[in-house]
């Protein structure tokens, strides 16, 4: 925590961003529907994650057939105990059915509801589109979005973690 320079409350400690992934280990979730958006934008995510410092090594991806099945694999990585955060990557272009108000609005529930139950940050990046056009032009940013997202809210759960200073006393023991 710090004094920003520019903070408009002088005395209020501020906790800063920090981007600095090293000895983080991240898991994505992709889903393969819409699959060449999808690839890209994990493409995007991982390079963006390996650029803030994640090891290669600690990068894990996982597909998933859709957007609606994203939850679960999270959910399951989440059980693992092994990652500081995770990413969800997906591609919902919209039709002529109802079905796509129902895709994206399920996979980001269940996105959200895994991420507050398992108490670890999960960057959402579902893209909801009406064209292919627009998820072309959305993946390359909407991935490197995500790895910063991930690393900051990792890094931010790590700062807010309670410190204990138990003290230990040697004589209680016997």
């Amino acid at each position: 925590m710090s004094d920003q320079a520019n903070n408009p409350n002088p005395g209020v400690s501020v906790l800063e961003a920090d981007l600095t992934g090293q000895d983080f280990r991240i898991g994505i979730v992709q889903a393969r529907f819409n699959e060449a958006h999808c690839v890209a934008l994990s493409n995007a995510c991982i390079q963006e994650l390996i650029k803030l410092g994640v090891a290669q090594e600690d990068i894990r991806l996982i597909t998933v057939p859709g957007a609606l099945e994203i939850p679960f694999a999270l959910q399951k990585l989440a059980e693992t105990g092994e990652f500081d955060g995770l990413v969800a990557l997906g591609a919902v272009i919209r039709g002529e059915t109802y079905h796509f108000e129902l895709v994206s609005n399920e996979s980001a529930a269940g996105i959200t509801r895994v991420s507050i139950d398992a108490g670890l940050p999960i960057a959402n990046g579902v893209l909801t589109c009406d064209t292919d056009e627009q998820a072309r032009a959305r993946v390359q940013i909407k991935g490197a979005d995500c790895a910063r997202a991930v690393v900051e809210m990792a890094n931010l759960a790590l700062a807010l973690l309670p410190d204990l200073d138990i003290e230990i006393n040697p004589d209680a023991s016997q």
